[in-house]
């Protein structure tokens, strides 16, 4: 073996060409360090930051990364007890704290444009035997995308992302930065808003936030991010980016890095974006991520929800009437695994407070044609190529690998079981209609009860997660102060 990826199997021709391009990049760019990030449970980018010279060689043969980054919850407190006999005895290979070796794309290669000479990779985690990490988020959506393949089909998602930008006042960094008032999880900043909101789409309150606005586009571009439109939206101080649809991995692989950039690049200028649902304000209006998705023909491209007229004595209330059969399959097992898919769509405690009646939210398990206020929205009509499925249940803090791996494997059981969905409802907010999980446990309970979903994402990883996102709900249930807390664990972190 010549090098770390040859043992993972992974380096060939392509990679290699790859790496020689990166490399010549870096020197041609004036490149000093450079950045290796992953993914982690949370959606949060972590890594190491190599000199220059030291990049070409952590690509062949990995960057030492310790192994509890995977076992974080959402305070960064580790979930295991590493150190104890047994404390891992579900994870071998993590315990004591051990090294894992992360391994970056060659091609992810990106010049960072708010800091100077600082390039970037993506990375994924490696175990020193070269064996994969099954934790890994990414890898649970390649692994359900190569599912997805399997059965001739792939996937297409666009993301339409609302989230809170504010402007930092002057004690705001100096609080935060204080060591006498430093604490786990430590205090957010101080903010003050760029609009007052409840003036949906204001081109005046676009004027008075344009210049964080052109942070986030200036960013967003200079990353090649395929960057849509910037939107005012409802809430105080609350924006939208809508992205191009793109294959489901850039998309998910664009929405991390979009959040990660976009945050540092306005910290240096003085703002602070969160995209926590519910940021800790009175008044405000909670964030959603609403994901759009359809199934393409492996070899042709086409969209295979599209239909060009409506099915034989198809009513406008019947899927099949926008839908092709194959597109109502989908739609019926995205219903059928609401409650078991929620937890990866709205993965933290605070999101639940988002699911409330005329609020431009989902309340229940329902589906509409062109309708707002259901939990899946299809959009498009007979004949038109971008006919789509809109998922309204997300939040803008959820992993996107997460996020997307659960829709292929809920939208696969639809279709592998031919499953019909109900008339399209005129009453998103009526009572009669089953409601979405109301809290962070209950959702956990639903995934736990969904067989489907735990065989799919694998029940050591069900449960892996599930002991995560438990120590969350304990450690918010004995919080003096759950404002306070919500405030700390997240609108500083995500």
């Amino acid at each position: 073996m010549n090098c770390f990826a040859e043992l993972c199997g992974i380096h060939n021709v392509k990679r290699q060409r790859a790496l020689e391009q990166t490399q010549a990049l870096i020197n041609a760019g004036g490149i000093e360090l450079v950045r290796f990030a992953w993914c982690d449970l949370h959606g949060t980018l972590r890594g190491k930051t190599l000199v220059a010279a030291a990049a070409a060689k952590a690509m062949r043969d990995g960057v030492g990364l310790v192994s509890t980054l995977l076992l974080k919850d959402s305070s960064d407190r580790t979930a295991f007890k590493v150190f104890e006999a047994g404390g891992t005895a579900e994870l071998p290979g993590f315990e004591f704290a051990s090294n894992l070796l992360l391994l970056a794309d060659p091609a992810s290669f990106k010049q960072l444009p708010w800091t100077a000479a600082t390039g970037w990779v993506q990375g994924q985690p490696w175990m020193q035997d070269g064996s994969a990490v099954e934790l890994d988020t990414r890898r649970i959506l390649q692994r359900a995308l190569a599912r997805l393949a399997d059965a001739g089909y792939g996937m297409k998602c666009g993301l339409e992302i609302e989230f809170h930008i504010y402007r930092i006042t002057g004690d705001g960094a100096e609080d935060q930065l204080d060591p006498d008032q430093a604490a786990w999880p430590g205090l957010p900043p101080k903010v003050a808003m760029i609009h007052p909101g409840y003036n949906l789409l204001s081109e005046q309150w676009f004027d008075m936030a344009e210049e964080p606005l052109r942070i986030v586009q200036h960013t967003a571009q200079a990353l090649g991010l395929p960057l849509q439109s910037l939107e005012i939206e409802l809430g105080p101080s609350q924006v939208e980016a809508v992205f191009d649809a793109t294959d489901a991995l850039t998309a998910a692989d664009n929405m991390v890095l979009f959040r990660s950039a976009v945050r540092q690049a306005l910290r240096r200028a003085g703002y602070h974006a969160t995209f926590m649902c519910r940021p800790p304000f009175p008044c405000i209006m909670s964030s959603g991520w609403h994901l759009h998705q359809s199934l393409t023909d492996l070899h042709t491209g086409a969209n295979l929800f599209q239909r060009d007229a409506p099915a034989a004595g198809a009513q406008p209330t019947d899927a099949q009437y926008t839908l092709s059969a194959l597109g109502e399959h989908y739609l019926a097992g995205l219903l059928a695994h609401a409650h078991g898919m929620a937890v990866f769509c709205t993965p933290t405690i605070n999101g639940y407070g988002r699911f409330r009646p005329n609020a431009l939210a989902p309340q229940s398990v329902l589906w509409g044609r062109d309708n707002r206020g259901a939990m899946l929205r299809v959009v498009g009509q007979p004949g038109d190529a971008a006919t789509r499925i809109e998922n309204r249940i997300g939040e803008p803090a959820a992993n996107p690998y997460l996020y997307l791996a659960s829709q292929i494997h809920a939208g696969l059981d639809g279709i592998t079981r031919q499953l019909k969905a109900p008339a399209a409802t005129d009453a998103p907010y009526g009572d009669a209609a089953v409601k979405i999980p109301t809290s962070l446990g209950e959702a956990l309970d639903a995934l736990q009860a969904d067989a489907v979903l735990a065989d799919a994402f694998g029940h050591s990883f069900i449960n892996y997660f599930t002991r995560i996102k438990q120590s969350e709900i304990t450690r918010h249930a004995q919080a003096v102060d759950q404002d306070d807390w919500q405030r700390r664990e997240y609108f500083n972190r995500i």
